[in-house]
């Protein structure tokens, strides 16, 4: 493939503008390049630039933008098109559906040029069966955010058995041009690296509700005010190694390994019967009080912003 230089590519399309595709638009926007917007839904870019213009101020807070966001760089179009000519990538956002982003991407296809990269935001799908029915399968990848996008910097890339591994090094490096920090799974996984991680801490949590060993308020405090805050500056890994001492990872492995592999045994595995939901949404809402989820959301980003900027790199 003859990719663009990563760093200069000026013109992206984002397929789907819900809240994941209106967050890579803001982002992209922020970066100065121009954003071709794609989605059927009623309203949609009246809706994408009131989302846009609600998510700039954190992009100013972050330092990835220092004036209002220029909508003369973004366009809209309820169908792919002609618009799709002359851009280098497009961010895929449309829902969890495998059959309906294999059909979405030979739509595209018949517009794109043969370089321009097609990232898809997938969180549960492989993307080695979203590129199996696709034209040039080799450009296809996953590109995975951490939500909401234009605010956290993961974002994590994979590629399918036909992806082109030229690919995936220039979408490294592109995302970086973003301000994000990709991480590269060396094979597809479903959930990725830090859906599966979430996965395995929310289960737990699950079962801790589900032995009524502690509310669901308690047990969300434990995560915010331990391993959480800790988790910002230090992955699971690292924290173990500095748990260790001066002997690091290698010492608290001969001495505390067993340790782990009996907690390992005695993790739970809950069922999300109609009991168990009704419970953790009874505690979920009494956790949140009189806040809404747009409230409570934005509070979130606020906070993120901050310790974003309190951690940097």
């Amino acid at each position: 493939m003859n990719l663009p230089d990563p760093s200069a590519v000026t013109r992206t399309a984002i397929l789907g503008t819900g809240l994941i595709g209106a967050s890579w638009a803001a982002l992209f926007l922020s970066r100065g390049l121009h954003v071709h917007a794609i989605d059927p839904a009623e309203s949609a870019e009246t809706r994408l630039r009131d989302t846009v213009t609600e998510m700039w101020p954190n992009l100013v807070a972050l330092g990835h933008a220092d004036a209002p966001p220029d909508f003369a760089k973004l366009t809209f179009a309820a169908a792919p098109g002609a618009e799709l000519a002359e851009v280098e990538l497009v961010q895929e956002n449309a829902p969890e559906k495998l059959d309906l982003k294999r059909a979405l991407l030979s739509e595209i296809e018949a517009w794109l040029s043969p370089s321009a990269v097609i990232a898809s935001s997938t969180s549960a799908l492989l993307i080695g069966d979203i590129q199996s029915q696709a034209r040039h399968p080799g450009r296809c990848i996953a590109a995975h955010p951490f939500n909401p996008p234009h605010i956290l910097p993961l974002v994590e890339l994979s590629g399918g058995p036909e992806t082109d591994d030229a690919v995936l090094d220039w979408a490294m490096s592109f995302y970086v041009a973003m301000g994000k920090k990709p991480v590269r799974l060396r094979r597809q996984i479903e959930g990725h690296i830090a859906g599966r991680l979430g996965a395995a801490m929310w289960r737990e949590a699950v079962s801790l509700v589900e032995l009524g060993v502690a509310s669901v308020a308690d047990i969300d405090a434990a995560v915010r005010f331990g391993p959480g805050p800790r988790w910002a500056v230090a992955g699971c890994h690292m924290v173990y190694h500095m748990g260790g001492g001066a002997g690091g990872i290698g010492h608290y492995l001969a001495h505390l390994g067993d340790s782990q592999e009996r907690r390992w045994s005695s993790l739970g595995t809950p069922r999300l019967d109609a009991t168990l939901r009704d419970r953790i949404t009874k505690g979920v809402e009494e956790e949140a009080g009189q806040c809404s989820v747009a409230e409570l959301a934005a509070e979130r980003d606020r906070r993120l912003v901050e310790m974003l900027r309190l951690v940097g790199e």
